[in-house]
């Protein structure tokens, strides 16, 4: 029987995306999500999850709840159509078939009478990129009109972000696991989906993003982590931020990540990690491996090769 997750553990996530628009918002003609005040795209949780609930079931073979289905008539199914497909009669049932129900949780009513509230223990904050982003208004015209618009040809109109380095924090509660019955074997899919999904998005608005890091921190001590561990990384670029196109205009300097966890490392376990190699780390105002980066704090250290 697989282990069930008993630590707790933090996870940075940082990728990029160029040329693309890696969240839109529905509401706002799908432009990509831009925080006002501070000029910084922002990604929900939400478009996180559907990257790896995506990956799982498309390239993993696994099965998932929230999925996008259609009856017949091209109607989007409900969930308690889900429940149907899936065979599903109880939370029991859910969660042993569904995996992302045991990372993310989910809220439904089965036989519509038991109302099932369960909380995910992988949790991730809003991503937003390091720096300020520039909004690109696109447009162009299609080579196959449609037949009322056959002399002109129809118009296309696409908003898009010339380059963004996203940063994205969770945390995984080994208490909620216990509740869902979160293993091992499912937070192993949990990073391969956040590293492979994102590289595997393949679509329109999407092509173009990369993994740069994935970083996961392990605790011992119970009911104990740090917190915030995404903000103790600073972007260097000897551009202005709405000057960034690639991730070669940039460094990240994890000096003060470091230290917080070098001072903290009586309480974990273990740090796990993946670095795509054309990011430039700093540390102490030089540039060197992550592995590097790590090697003075007295924990054991991994590589995830995904």
């Amino acid at each position: 029987m697989d282990k069930i997750i008993s630590n707790r553990s933090e996870i940075i996530f940082l990728y990029d995306i160029k040329d693309g628009n890696p969240n839109g918002d529905p509401l706002d003609e799908n432009r990509p999500r831009i925080d006002e005040e501070t000029g910084k795209n922002v990604v929900t949780d939400v478009r996180l999850k559907r990257t790896i609930r995506d990956y799982l079931h498309d390239f993993k073979k696994r099965e998932i709840f929230i999925l996008e289905t259609r009856m017949e008539d091209g109607a989007l199914k409900e969930k308690e159509d889900r429940l149907v497909d899936l065979g599903i009669e109880s939370s029991e049932d859910m969660l042993d078939k569904c995996v992302d129900i045991r990372l993310f949780g989910a809220t439904t009513l089965v036989k519509k009478k038991a109302n099932i509230i369960l909380v995910g223990p992988v949790q991730f904050k809003f991503g937003r990129s390091m720096h300020k982003v520039v909004l690109k208004f696109i447009k162009g015209t299609t080579v196959m009109p449609s037949k009322e618009q056959r002399r002109q040809g129809t118009f296309t109109e696409t908003y898009i972000l010339p380059y963004s380095l996203i940063n994205f924090y969770g945390i995984i509660n080994e208490n909620s696991a216990k509740e869902t019955k979160l293993t091992e074997d499912d937070v192993e899919l949990l990073l391969d989906g956040m590293w492979n999904g994102t590289k595997n998005l393949i679509s329109r608005s999407k092509t173009g993003q990369m993994p740069r890091l994935l970083l996961k921190v392990n605790y011992d001590e119970d009911n104990y982590h740090i917190g915030d561990l995404h903000r103790m990384i600073s972007l260097q670029s000897e551009v202005s931020d709405e000057e960034i196109r690639d991730v070669s205009q940039v460094k990240l300097d994890v000096t003060e990540l470091i230290q917080t966890l070098k001072g903290n490392e009586k309480a974990i376990s273990s740090i796990e990690y993946q670095v795509d190699n054309r990011l430039v780390l700093v540390r102490d105002g030089a540039e060197m491996a992550f592995e590097k980066c790590l090697s003075d704090i007295d924990v054991s250290i991994e590589s995830l090769n995904l």
